[in-house]
């Protein structure tokens, strides 16, 4: 298999990244020598105890942040030889992001709001797209809603409209549930794993949450910056949490 055919597999490809903080004197290794891919149609759990380093792997994988060292490519490109105008361009066109606080716009609708990334891309917005992410997170009847008239889990759920609107290579997810209640966590999570499933979206989620994590094909576990298990297969949530606890206790 050629070199193009493995990157293209990949929608993520992270390569002896590392990324520090702090002064010369008192540096803060956020990240150490981390290498680590995101096949494509998977759906990804990161988690780690705080200070870890999942918020920062998520920030550089998705070019939001430049290593101090490494490589890092999204759906075959290289981030690091690009200017700022062309990586916010590679953003804007191939990753999106789902976080814990939905930042939805008040005064738009649900359909304005899905239909912002397009705009900031210099693009005209056809309502078919638009209403087509909304009808893919279960919300096409609530186009002409505002956000205050839409529950916490449904506005999550018009960010994450938002989020696929462009087709993004990847989708990151930053804590996605964190701020809402079972039920809408699980309608949410529900979306998440049906984007995988039957849409083939990458999706890469960082959380605490071993519900979240069980409904992921793979767990990476970070500690001290540098991943200390990935497990390929499915897990329970109590396993889980006992795993965390254990990291947590180191």
């Amino acid at each position: 298999m050629s070199d193009l055919l493995i990157e293209v597999a990949h929608a993520v490809a992270v390569e002896g990244v590392t990324k520090t903080y702090g002064s010369e004197q008192q540096p803060v290794v956020a990240l150490d020598d981390v290498t680590i891919d995101f096949a494509a149609r998977t759906f990804t759990a990161v988690m780690g105890p705080s200070g870890s380093g999942k918020s920062t792997l998520m920030h550089c994988a998705a070019g939001l942040e430049r290593p101090d060292a490494g490589i890092v490519r999204i759906g075959g490109t290289d981030l690091g030889p690009l200017n700022e105008r062309r990586r916010t361009e590679l953003r804007r066109r191939q990753v999106g992001f789902v976080f814990q606080a939905f930042n939805l716009v008040a005064s738009l609708t649900a359909q304005q709001n899905v239909a912002l990334p397009l705009r900031l891309d210099g693009k005209r917005p056809r309502q078919e797209t638009v209403l087509a992410a909304l009808d893919a997170v279960g919300l096409g009847d609530r186009a002409g809603h505002r956000p205050a008239e839409l529950s916490g889990g449904q506005q999550q759920r018009v960010a994450l409209a938002r989020a696929l609107v462009t087709e993004p290579t990847v989708l990151f997810a930053d804590e996605p549930t964190g701020a809402l209640d079972l039920r809408s966590s699980r309608e949410v999570l529900r979306r998440l794993r049906d984007l995988v499933d039957e849409s083939g979206q990458t999706v890469i989620t960082v959380t605490h949450d071993p519900i979240v994590a069980a409904a992921a094909d793979r767990i990476v576990f970070l500690a001290d910056g540098r991943i200390v298990d990935d497990v390929r297969t499915r897990m329970d949530a109590s396993t889980i949490a006992t795993r965390m606890t254990h990291l947590e206790d180191r």
